[in-house]
């Protein structure tokens, strides 16, 4: 008797999900590891951290 393994299942996708715009953290931090991004005039601070996490601060 053979055992077979299950194909995964597709993930299902959002519509939501679909239409989200993707930007690459690399090209925004131009290779570099901070960005400034800027809403309604205040400015953010986007970092790249040595274990490659993001993180968003005012």
């Amino acid at each position: 008797m053979t055992m077979m393994t299950p194909h995964p299942l597709p993930r299902p996708t959002r519509a939501e999900e679909v239409d989200i715009p993707v930007h690459d953290a690399r090209a925004l931090t131009n290779e570099g590891i901070r960005a400034r991004i800027r809403l309604d005039g205040q400015d953010y601070t986007l970092r790249i951290t040595r274990a490659g996490k993001l993180i968003l601060t005012k």
